[in-house]
């Protein structure tokens, strides 16, 4: 049971993050929820309370194409929290052609993985101070390909599949290197891989992906129980720096852990953010 854990979950406003919450809720965690609209936001939190009997639900606005947004609920959360133990950072995107953030990055690499490396830096000391506490990161199966250092936004040649798988690897790099970093120091960092689901992230990838989502994707409660697995189970609590696929660790290529690229990866990671 995770009885009185504060737990934020970001991109929980529908498919597996929604699911995810809902599944945390029952085990009685309080649940931060980020959304862009607010009345989405309050519409799941409704949803989740009535369906959980959980009325420790929060809601707090937070646009993850946007360091500043990020910035301001992390300010808004620390205000209101003072304890932080597990963070799930869970929101995706993909786009069939190039967007850029509100901070005029490639909006895939800006949302899914400079987004949770913000967030995850900016509550970190609050994460620690809630020892044992764990991070969980969202990647896939399209982790694929290499970090293309000369143009790691495609300003040229851009693919929303290249730009996707890239954005998944750096996901899984940061997460090893996060977890070398605090070893030791009561905080695990994994990441899950839940599969194809059913789920809006194909919305804006074109037809095909939009269809093969549909047809091919899985139930979200299905692909929800492998992050519900490593924020609640005992069995996982001082497992750290691994890739879960069906709440089992899958073994990486070499290439998929090389930490020198990873630390190249944080220096970037670390400028574009201004941290």
């Amino acid at each position: 049971m995770l009885n009185g854990k504060i737990v934020i979950i970001t991109g929980a406003t529908s498919g597996i993050g929604k699911e995810t919450a809902l599944g945390l809720a029952k085990l009685s965690a309080t649940i931060i929820i980020t959304t862009r609209d607010d009345n989405r936001g309050n519409e799941i939190k409704n949803e989740i309370i009535q369906t959980t009997d959980n009325k420790n639900i929060g809601v707090f606005h937070c646009d993850l194409a946007s360091f500043e947004s990020i910035r301001n609920f992390c300010r808004k959360f620390k205000t209101k929290y003072h304890q932080l133990h597990v963070l799930i950072n869970y929101v995706g995107t993909w786009h069939f052609k190039r967007r850029e953030s509100k901070d005029g990055i490639e909006n895939i690499f800006a949302t899914n993985y400079l987004a949770p490396f913000l967030m995850t830096s900016l509550l970190l000391d609050v994460i620690q101070k809630s020892k044992p506490a764990r991070i969980i990161n969202l990647t896939s199966g399209l982790h694929y390909g290499t970090i293309n250092f000369d143009d790691i936004e495609f300003k040229h040649n851009f693919s929303g599949m290249k730009a996707y798988s890239q954005s998944k690897l750096a996901i899984i790099l940061f997460t090893r290197l996060l977890a070398k970093k605090l070893e030791g120091k009561g905080v695990t960092v994994n990441c899950v891989n839940p599969g194809m689901s059913k789920t809006n992230l194909g919305r804006d990838a074109g037809t095909f992906s939009r269809n093969m989502f549909k047809i091919l994707g899985k139930d979200p409660k299905k692909g929800a129980e492998t992050s519900i697995y490593l924020a609640s189970s005992k069995e996982v609590e001082n497992i750290t720096g691994e890739y879960f696929v069906k709440k089992k660790i899958k073994k990486l290529s070499k290439e998929f852990l090389n930490m020198e690229v990873a630390k190249k990866l944080w220096n970037i990671s670390t400028k574009y953010v201004k941290l």
